[in-house]
């Protein structure tokens, strides 16, 4: 047998120093299900988070404390990762590449100057890369499992802008049409229902083109008839109760439904609106055909088939009735492919970019979404003054981002309750 060389005794022994401490630093700090956290993952993520907190004149707090919640943040971030992955969630290369080129280009930079501008920070760039595949990851997660219970209802979008949306609309004048279709006091049940039916007529012709003012000085019971049924400017309080709501939610332009009262049927008229930020939008009133591809039919066959129809409705033929008879959209085949009118965000990104190039009654080569190959032709184009639809989005959102908040708090907690978690207090 050999003899070990006093030399090689130290080395085993420098060795066996050297493995002691990395098990030291990469102790396990807690147990996460079939998952682990380490120390060193803690440290550095305790101590990214204090450099953050300095940069922002922020102080730090006491390093025990900081370290016990950094902690529960890593135990919350690997159970959600957990469970995304027996999810099947998971982000893919090209996800990765685009979200972090996106984040380049809001911060005006390209992906190179963007990574060096990390380093330069003392960032490295795989671990950004990393943290954002787990923010997408997660954030997938929280949308499967909370965004899509999430729900607005009409009705909580009327009483926010009842109760709190009427705040600063102090400053808002709105001018009125009003028309009257009057009921006798007493009247029986087919006077109320003639008077009703009259009402809704009017609304019907006005709505479709009929001049207020001349349809007010005809059919109107009010005493301002005469005057073409115009109440003036008047601002929210000065309007009478019985419109406030219906008034509050009107756009520029709009008609209401007849609004029920002891007189009879009132329609209201949004004639103008000023004090309120605008928001305005281009809408578009377009028509298509779809062709789906499938085993039958592929892309090449697709486009073959709406140039074919494309040359006959520029031969004369009727696009709506093409649309009909050959349209996959069956939604909107039956209406002559007629998509209504619509605004910006409505469609799919490929078909609103074609849309939006095309002029008044052209029709588009075949264009390409997820759902197939279309032609496109665009009917009409006009301006709109969307204020009032754009708030109540805004709302919708407010409520909508309130309600994920309160619900995400609640699913986080239900998580970590549910969860086997083995903390090491001792040796934070």
């Amino acid at each position: 047998m050999k003899r070990i060389s006093y030399l090689t005794i130290l080395l085993l022994l420098l060795l066996n120093s050297l493995s002691a401490g990395a098990q030291l630093l990469d102790r396990i700090v807690a147990v996460v299900e079939d998952d682990v956290i380490l120390d060193r993952e803690l440290s550095e993520e305790a101590y990214a988070i204090a450099q953050k907190l300095r940069a922002n004149n922020v102080m730090v707090p006491p390093k025990f404390v900081l370290r016990k919640q950094v902690l529960e943040r890593l135990i919350l971030d690997k159970l959600q990762r957990q469970m995304a992955e027996k999810s099947g969630i998971s982000v893919s290369d090209e996800m990765l590449r685009a979200s972090v080129a996106d984040i380049a280009a809001r911060n005006n930079m390209t992906v190179e100057q963007f990574r060096n501008e990390l380093q330069n920070q003392g960032m490295d760039f795989a671990k950004f890369q990393e943290s954002i595949r787990n923010e997408i990851i997660i954030n997938q997660l929280r949308a499967r499992e909370i965004g899509s219970r999430i729900k607005v209802t009409d009705r909580e979008v009327a009483h926010y802008l009842e109760t709190q949306g009427r705040v600063g609309q102090e400053k808002i004048k709105y001018r009125l049409g009003h028309i009257l279709i009057s009921v006798p006091e007493a009247a029986s049940a087919t006077v109320i229902q003639k008077a009703s039916d009259k009402a809704r007529r009017v609304v019907n012709e006005l709505r479709g083109g009929e001049n207020f003012k001349q349809m007010a000085m005809s059919v109107s019971d009010s005493g301002n008839a005469l005057g073409g049924g115009d109440l003036g400017w008047r601002t929210l309080g000065q309007i009478p109760t019985l419109f406030v709501d219906t008034v509050s939610k009107m756009s520029r332009g709009e008609v209401s439904d007849p609004i029920r009262s002891p007189s009879g049927f009132h329609i209201i008229k949004m004639l103008e609106m000023e004090g309120m930020e605008k928001h305005i939008v281009t809408k578009t009133k377009v028509r298509h055909i779809l062709i789906k591809t499938n085993e039958l039919i592929d892309d090449e066959e697709a486009k073959k088939r709406l140039l074919a129809l494309k040359q006959r409705i520029m031969d004369g033929d009727d696009f709506a009735t093409l649309a009909k008879s050959h349209s996959d959209d069956k939604g909107s085949a039956i209406k002559g492919g007629d998509l209504d009118w619509v605004g910006p965000g409505a469609l799919v990104p490929p078909f609103e970019a074609a849309m939006n190039k095309l002029v008044i009654n052209e029709i588009s080569d075949p264009v390409q979404t997820q759902f197939g190959w279309h032609i496109i032709q665009v009917l009409d184009r006009e301006k709109r003054d969307n204020s009032v639809e754009f708030k109540k989005n805004q709302v919708r959102e407010e409520i909508r981002n309130r309600k994920i908040e309160e619900e995400t708090e609640l699913w986080l907690r239900r998580l970590r309750d549910e969860a086997f978690v083995d903390i090491n207090l001792d040796r934070l």
